[in-house]
């Protein structure tokens, strides 16, 4: 089977992987893990079973952010296309062992994202549209929307699906696996904030995380609001600053 374009892992750089661990643990319902990588000081988050994220700290100072990783057929080829395509490659193809080979890389407007050749070929469990606690969507603020759609449509084989009109901030622009919608694509919200990839979670009652995001020391930047469907999203910060998304029921 083919894995190309799929949304694969969701990875958090932070300075403090102990306070990160106690908002996210509550706010999402995860457990904490040492992954047990020889030399490397990486934390697996898992809802049940499955395995959901990852935390790690950085190789220099920076703010926290999320970063996701869509699977690729061959990594090497794929990061070859990036800049080929007017990105840009931020980490050379590297093997990560039992797990598989990854690159960091940047879209030609700058947002940064991460390509995974799972080792043993397989799609993962991280992302589940029927699961809280799992990635559900995946967003993209971006400076040039026609361009960046452009971009991955030929760098990760998604198709564009839907666009819908969203009044005074513009057409949001779905992207599509034959699986179904994975994303979305719109403009920068906001001047000044650079381009992005924002992962959404899924959960089961926007209102009841909401109340454990401010109980947790977070922040909700905006929310809820409706979305098709019938279901309702909502973005926040987790105490040291880093965005994210939530989407359910009310």
């Amino acid at each position: 089977m083919t894995v190309q374009g799929l949304p694969f892992w969701y990875e958090l750089t932070a300075a403090d992987i102990p306070t990160s661990g106690a908002f996210y643990g509550p706010v999402m319902g995860w457990a904490f893990k040492d992954s047990g990588m020889p030399g490397f000081d990486y934390t697996i988050a898992s809802h049940g079973t499955d395995m959901v994220a990852g935390l790690m700290g950085p190789d220099a100072p920076m703010p926290d952010v999320w970063m996701l990783y869509f699977a690729v057929d061959d990594c090497d080829a794929t990061a070859g296309r990036v800049t080929t395509l007017g990105g840009t490659l931020h980490r050379a193809p590297e093997d990560i062992p039992g797990t598989g080979r990854f690159a960091i890389a940047a879209d030609p407007q700058g947002a940064v994202f991460g390509l995974m050749q799972p080792q043993d070929g397989q799609p993962g469990a991280a992302f589940d549209q029927q699961k809280p606690g799992h990635v559900n969507w995946h967003e993209l603020q971006t400076s040039d929307p026609a361009a960046a759609l452009k971009f991955y449509t030929t760098l990760l084989d998604w198709t564009a699906g839907q666009a819908m009109d969203m009044g005074p901030i513009g057409t949001y622009q779905l992207v599509s696996l034959p699986q179904g919608d994975i994303g979305g694509l719109m403009a920068l919200s906001q001047p000044g904030i650079p381009p992005h990839w924002l992962p959404i979670f899924g959960t089961d009652s926007i209102a009841g995380a909401m109340t454990r995001i401010g109980a947790q020391g977070g922040t909700v930047l905006h929310g809820p609001m409706e979305v098709p469907g019938g279901a309702f999203v909502c973005y926040a910060a987790d105490p040291q600053g880093a965005a994210f998304g939530l989407v359910g029921p009310p």
